[in-house]
């Protein structure tokens, strides 16, 4: 019955020619149906149950889009769909909406089980991450004058983290990987970094950030050459996978294979992450979770109040981020919703994958100053906050990377 309603919900408007598809500049998304009506646009297909559209947009339109997602708090606040999904846009609603279907029923099995129980190497792991190292990072992240994914040398950051990764895990006592991948959406490459598990490499543990930022001028419309620093977004987040690589060096290894991503245009549409979680889909990767960090840097709610957010997240991988947090960290989580497509973690939940994201804040009291010059380090900013996030990406990569925890 409520499968039937759910079918019943999804409205496809199929008559419009190929002709919206192929306009220069037009894009067709994924987006929350609120975004798509505020903006206008063609809407081809709506889900009220999930309150998602996937609507064809003109330049003009586009950029209203970023720039009414800002304004309501979301990051990017749409995923870019390729072709062959805009021409089946019914098909990718119905499986976005099953996804949170089948992920949901996890959840009462887990309300009454814990899966994780304390280790006093970890909490001596974690009580050495330093705020200041932190600040470091995300000063040089911020240094650059834009990290965007359309400015005419797109790369050149992306390139100095991969020759500063090998520096700094050089004396790292496991073996790694570390490359850049290319994708058709953007000419930014996202990086990965790879240290494959001993005893069951094909269980993957992600964990992930955007490395891109953006500077959104007036009705959202984008200046070439605008400073576009990106401290909070997503300086912080890239910064606390960082810290938490170099502390899991104290650990001589892992047993499933752990991930580190640095996605490349999440704020142009989840480019990056979108095209490496359908990769993963089509070649049945055995993905255990993702952890996705964006925006750390701001405690509008107060030091260690959390923005846990419970859209297109996995109650399963809700759980146990929670449990951690109540065993090692002792931070307050607050249940938020960002919409879809606020940040990657959308890219791997749309693909069927358990994903989840802690944020700095909940969503009305996050960072203003983001997609602009002014997202800087600032008075506002707090790495002692910041810093409670390198601890959940590091103990996300130790609880996970050596266990038999998985979803029921």
């Amino acid at each position: 019955m409520f499968i039937k309603s759910a079918a019943a919900a999804i409205l496809v408007l199929s008559s419009f020619a190929n002709a919206h598809f192929n306009a220069t500049g037009s894009q067709t998304v994924l987006t929350n149906l609120s975004s798509a009506k505020a903006v206008g646009g063609v809407i081809l297909s709506q889900d009220a149950l999930t309150d998602v559209a996937v609507v064809h947009l003109n330049p003009e339109q586009l950029n209203k889009l970023s720039a009414y997602g800002h304004s309501v708090g979301r990051c990017a606040g749409f995923e870019v769909l390729d072709t062959k999904e805009t021409a089946s846009a019914g098909i990718v609603l119905n499986q976005l909406r099953q996804t949170q279907m089948d992920q949901m029923v996890l959840s009462p099995m887990m309300s009454s089980e814990r899966q994780i129980v304390f280790n006093v190497a970890y909490k001596s792991i974690i009580d050495q991450a330093d705020a200041n190292n932190l600040r470091t990072t995300i000063a040089w992240l911020s240094s650059y004058p834009d990290r965007y994914n359309k400015s005419s040398n797109p790369n050149i950051h992306v390139n100095d983290l991969k020759t500063k990764l090998n520096e700094w895990l050089k004396d790292a006592p496991w073996k790694y990987t570390i490359e850049t991948i290319a994708h058709t959406s953007t000419k930014q490459n996202s990086l990965k970094l790879t240290i494959p598990g001993t005893t069951r490499p094909n269980e993957v543990v992600v964990l992930g950030g955007h490395l891109d930022s953006i500077n959104q001028g007036l009705f959202g419309i984008v200046t070439p050459g605008s400073k576009a620093p990106g401290a909070d977004d997503n300086a912080s987040g890239s910064s606390n996978l960082i810290e938490a690589l170099k502390l899991l060096k104290q650990v001589p290894s892992f047993e499933r294979t752990l991930e580190f991503y640095w996605y490349a245009g999440e704020e142009s549409g989840l480019l990056g992450s979108a095209e490496i979680a359908k990769a993963y889909k089509a070649a049945n990767k055995n993905v255990i979770g993702v952890l996705q960090l964006d925006m750390t840097l701001f405690p509008g709610d107060g030091e260690q109040v959390v923005g846990l957010m419970t859209d297109f997240t996995s109650p399963w991988l809700r759980s146990v981020l929670t449990q951690i947090n109540d065993i090692y960290v002792k931070g307050r989580f607050v249940e938020s919703q960002c919409g879809y497509g606020c940040s990657d973690h959308a890219s791997w939940n749309r693909q069927g994958y358990h994903a989840v994201i802690p944020f700095e804040a909940t969503m009305n009291k996050m960072n203003s100053n983001i997609h602009s010059a002014k997202d800087v380090i600032d008075s506002k900013s707090s790495m002692n906050h910041s810093n409670t996030f390198t601890k959940y990406a590091t103990l996300f990569a130790l609880v996970l990377g050596n266990s038999l925890i998985q979803a029921p």
